[in-house]
Order: C-alpha cells, then structure tokens, then sequence
C-alpha cells in the first residue's frame, strides 16, 4: 500500500478548489485553509484584508499510487487562471495569488517541470505567474468554509462561480473522475 502525501496549492478562492479535488480518484481528504504568510492562526477575517500574508488554499491528502503529484498540478492549473496576478475573476488581493507551497524537493522539482510544460503547450496565452515555495505552515479554515460547495450548492457565488468550474472539470478529467 503506498503512504499518503500532501499537496498545498492556491488557486483563488478555496471553495473553487475543493469543489474540484474533492471528485479526484485518488483524493482521500482536502481542507480549505490558509498558508504562506507571517499571522500565526490567521481567521478568515484578517486573510480577507490581505494584511496576513496568507494564501486561501487547499491541502490536499492523496494515493500517489492513484493519482500523481504532477496530474493534481495538471487540474490545478486547468482549473485557476495562474497568469493573474493576485487575483482570480472578481477575487482581488494576494489571499487570491497562484501558488504551490511544496512540502519537499521532490515536489518543487516537479511544479517546476508541470509549469513549464504548461508553458510550453500555451494553454495559457500570458506568462504563468505561480510562485513555487516551500510550505511553511498550513493553517486549518473555519469548518463553515469545508465542504462548502457541498453545503451550500444554492448559494449565488456557488451557482456561478464554482459550479461551472467544476463542469468545466468533469468535462476535462473524466478519466479522473471518483465513480
């Protein structure tokens, strides 16, 4: 049996990014929360006035043996635009920036390689923007933000902002998809 690993990625709105990982084969867990910045025990309050420093992100616990590092890079980078900086759509500040916080050196090698295969294939047609670096520390959201999507489908942002990211997914990655 392979040992589970950790993926910390940021992507703009966290609830955009569970609502993904969450349907991957392969994904045994993922937790929104916050990284990256210089507030220990940030709330979602102070990360929201982008003062903390902290990223909204997802960690997400998988079976390397299912799912790779890099393929979970591969949807991140389909699912999020990493070519803005600090924002996504509508989100603006650094709280919403594109970025990987690697748990090894394993994992900083292989964002790096994943970015410049995305590169190289334009999927993207500015220069990515996505800082790669390592995870200092990962702090736990507020349980209303877990599973929010889940929680909340009829909530407006969920209707028109997540759910057609996570069509846009399934349409992509059904290969990947949990049965």
């Amino acid at each position: 049996m392979s040992t589970l690993q950790k993926a910390t990625l940021a992507g703009g709105c966290f609830w955009c990014l569970e609502a993904v990982f969450d349907e991957l084969k392969g994904v045994t867990s993922v937790e929104s929360g916050y990284a990256g910045g210089h507030v220990p025990n940030p709330s979602y309050q102070a990360v929201c006035t982008g003062m903390t420093g902290h990223a909204e992100v997802v960690q997400v616990t998988f079976d390397p043996s299912v799912i790779s590092y890099e393929d979970l890079l591969r949807v991140f980078f389909t699912i999020h635009d990493p070519t803005t900086l600090n924002r996504q759509g509508a989100d603006v500040g650094t709280q919403y920036r594109s970025a990987i916080f690697t748990h090894d050196d394993t994992q900083r090698a292989a964002a790096e390689a994943v970015i410049r295969e995305i590169s190289e294939s334009k999927l993207w047609p500015n220069p990515i923007v996505t800082e790669v670096k390592p995870l200092d520390k990962f702090y736990v959201a507020e349980n209303y933000h877990q599973e929010y999507f889940v929680n909340n489908p009829n909530q407006p942002y969920c209707r028109v902002v997540i759910e057609p990211k996570v069509a846009k997914f399934r349409k992509h990655f059904v290969d990947k998809l949990r049965k």
